[in-house]
């Protein structure tokens, strides 16, 4: 028998509850600098409880080709990845309207 969400009450491979919080967020990606000249990306307004933090940064260093960290809710991305960011977290599942750059 297979798990049970707790929230939504579905088997845990018809669960919804991770789509139904992507479209609810407020993001903002920024770059910030770092010592010795480096850009990292940061992205901020992800609720760490509703949405899996460390997957969703895996994904995007794939994706990017390079590495990052996940964190205290910020995911951090070594690179300036302001391009192509908000196209990716959109094929990801979040709101368009959602996603703000800075």
């Amino acid at each position: 028998m297979s798990e049970i969400c707790n929230t939504c009450g579905l088997p845990k491979e018809l669960c919804v509850c991770e789509t139904i919080a992507k479209e609810s967020q407020k993001i903002k990606v920024g770059l910030v600098k770092k010592k010795f000249g480096k850009t990292n990306t940061v992205i901020k307004g992800i609720n760490q409880y509703e949405i899996n933090l460390k997957d969703l940064a895996k994904k995007l260093k794939t994706k990017f080709a390079c590495g990052g960290t996940a964190k205290q809710g910020i995911i951090e991305l070594q690179g300036n990845h302001l391009k192509h960011i908000k196209a990716e977290l959109v094929k990801l599942g979040f709101s368009p309207d959602a996603v703000e750059l800075k």
